[in-house]
């Protein structure tokens, strides 16, 4: 194993630009062995080389992945329980916006698939990792739309397709999934958080095809205005690492404060069966 036993591990996903980087870059900065995972060679290796530079104590490590496959996603974690026998943090980031409807590899709309699908089967196959450490955090960035999960077509079969519709409720996946993990691990040495990053300048669904042009001319227009990446990143890595949440967790966090969950999130009987759906749709990851 590559880590001493005094060295805490940290994995963050879409670590190679925006948000992603800036939190693995606050992480480095505090000791942290960094695990990076991109989908992009070049680009992951850009962010490494940047970061690196960053790092206290232990470099970075580049990890490659396309989490719209859950195969690339389970041979990511082999990898990491590889090289590891812990980890300290995971932080699930990695999301993207489809303006029109495509399927994974998998067959599975893509929004489901990369901004909740990849969290929820990534989360529960390096949970033996997170089990071995001393007091492990799962954080998950979530949003503040106000949506409901169409559980009868989450996949968007029946509907016409409306790209940011499908990111909405995909990212409503993210505090159902926070909420029934941290019930399930209710006094286990591991907390599940998820933070809200605020509204930033973003690379999201800048890669995922063409978008509309109104779209492109409000992110233009409204770029300058916006927080930078480096500063929404002090709020998720506040909630990977701050002392005084030990011991708390299913929380729903902004700017250090708790934020208001979503209407359907508080229904108990919808997150179970956003639950079950999820495990049906990847192969049923969690021993229940």
């Amino acid at each position: 194993m590559q880590q001493t036993p005094h060295t805490p591990v940290a994995l963050v996903t879409g670590a190679n630009s925006g948000l992603g980087k800036a939190t693995a870059q606050h992480l480095c900065a505090q000791g942290f062995r960094v695990m990076m995972v991109s989908r992009d060679r070049a680009r992951g290796e850009a962010a490494l080389s940047e970061l690196s530079a960053h790092a206290v104590g232990a470099p970075p490590e580049l990890m490659l992945a396309d989490l719209s496959s859950q195969a690339d996603i389970r041979r990511l974690a082999a990898q990491v329980q590889a090289r590891y026998d812990r980890l300290d943090v995971l932080v699930n980031n990695a999301g993207n916006t489809f303006m029109t409807r495509q399927v994974s590899v998998d067959g599975v709309e893509m929004s489901l698939a990369v901004n909740h699908l990849a969290a929820f089967l990534l989360t529960a196959l390096l949970l033996p990792l997170l089990h071995a450490a001393p007091a492990a955090r799962i954080v998950t960035v979530g949003t503040r739309l106000e949506t409901a999960m169409q559980l009868d077509d989450l996949q968007w079969e029946k509907r016409p397709y409306n790209g940011l519709a499908a990111y909405a409720q995909s990212k409503l996946g993210n505090l159902h999934f926070t909420f029934a993990l941290a019930e399930r691990l209710a006094g286990k040495a591991i907390s599940a958080h998820c933070v809200h990053p605020g509204v930033f300048r973003s690379n999201l669904g800048r890669r995922s095809g063409p978008s509309p042009l109104w779209i492109r001319l409000i992110t233009a227009l409204s770029a300058p205005f916006l927080t930078r990446p480096e500063t929404a990143a002090r709020r998720v890595s506040y909630i990977a690492t701050a002392p005084e949440l030990n011991g708390k967790t299913g929380g729903y966090w902004g700017d250090r404060v708790p934020l208001p969950a979503p209407p359907q999130t508080r229904d108990p009987n919808i997150r179970e069966q956003v639950w079950r759906i999820s495990q049906d749709l990847t192969g049923r990851p969690f021993a229940e």
